[in-house]
C-alpha cells in the first residue's frame, strides 16, 4: 500500500517556484531519499508532506490523507525531525518530552523509555540551553518518535551526531525502526545505501541523482 503518492506537485513562494512537477510513490515501510544542493527544495518538500505547507498544484496523498484538505489527520501519524529541534530551551529534556507527550496523549513511561534509549537518562533534567548540539539532536529524535508515528520525515537527522550517537538512534529513526521514512541528506552515497526510492531535486524540479546535483 502506498504511504506517499505525489503527482506533479507544485509549491510556490509568491512568484518563485519552490517545487514543480514532482512525482513519486513510496510504499509503507520503505525509505525515500531526497537529494540535492542547498535551495533545491528538499526542506519545502518535507514541509508539504508534513502538512505544514499547502501544495499549489498537483496531487499529494500522505498516509491516506489528501492534502491540503485532510492535513489535520497527519500530526498523529507523522514524526518530523528538522533543522530546528522544536524544544523549549528553558525547559529540561524531560519536561520537553512530557509536554509533547501530553499533546499526543502519551504517558510518562514512554518519555522515560525514550530518554534511556537515546542515552539521556543522566542529563534528562538539565535545561536544553545547557546541552551540546549532539545531545539536543538526541532529544529531538526522541520527540519525533514519541507518539510512535507511522511516517518519519527526517532532515539531515544525523547532524551533530558522532558515530556512536548515530548508532544509538538507529533503532528509533534508522532503517531498523521499520517505519516509512523520507530522508533528506547531502550524503548521496549514504542516503542511497539506506533507501528504496530516491529523488533528486535541482531548483525545485526533479533531477538525476548523483554528484552533478551539487555542481
Amino acid at each position: 500500500m502506498a504511504a506517499i503518492e505525489l503527482e506533479r506537485l507544485e509549491r510556490r513562494y509568491g512568484e518563485r517556484v519552490a517545487l514543480a512537477d514532482v512525482s513519486v510513490r513510496l510504499d509503507e515501510g520503505q525509505t525515500l531519499a531526497v537529494l540535492g544542493g542547498n535551495g533545491a527544495g528538499k526542506t519545502t518538500l518535507l514541509r508539504v508532506l508534513a502538512g505544514l505547507l499547502r501544495p499549489h498544484a498537483g496531487r499529494a496523498r500522505v498516509l491516506g490523507a489528501e492534502l491540503p484538505a485532510e492535513r489535520w489527520k497527519l500530526p498523529a501519524q507523522v514524526g518530523y525531525l528538522g533543522h530546528e529541534p522544536l524544544l523549549y530551551r528553558e525547559l529540561s529534556g524531560r519536561e520537553n518530552l512530557r509536554y509533547h507527550a501530553r499533546l499526543h496523549g502519551v504517558g510518562d513511561e514512554r518519555v522515560d523509555e525514550l530518554l534511556a534509549a537515546v542515552g539521556m537518562a543522566q542529563r534528562a533534567d538539565d535545561p536544553v540551553r545547557d546541552l551540546s548540539k549532539g545531545l539536543v539532536q538526541r532529544l529531538a529524535a526522541a520527540r519525533a518518535v514519541l507518539h510512535d508515528p507511522a511516517l518519519l520525515l527526517l532532515d539531515e537527522p544525523r547532524a551533530n551526531l558522532d558515530p556512536a550517537a548515530a548508532e544509538l538512534l538507529e533503532p528509533l529513526i534508522g532503517r531498523a525502526s521499520g517505519r516509512t521514512r523520507v530522508l533528506v541528506s547531502h550524503d548521496v552515497e549514504g542516503a542511497l545505501g539506506e533507501s528504496d526510492v530516491s529523488i533528486g531535486l535541482r531548483d525545485g524540479r526533479p533531477a538525476a541523482v548523483g554528484r552533478e546535483l551539487y555542481r
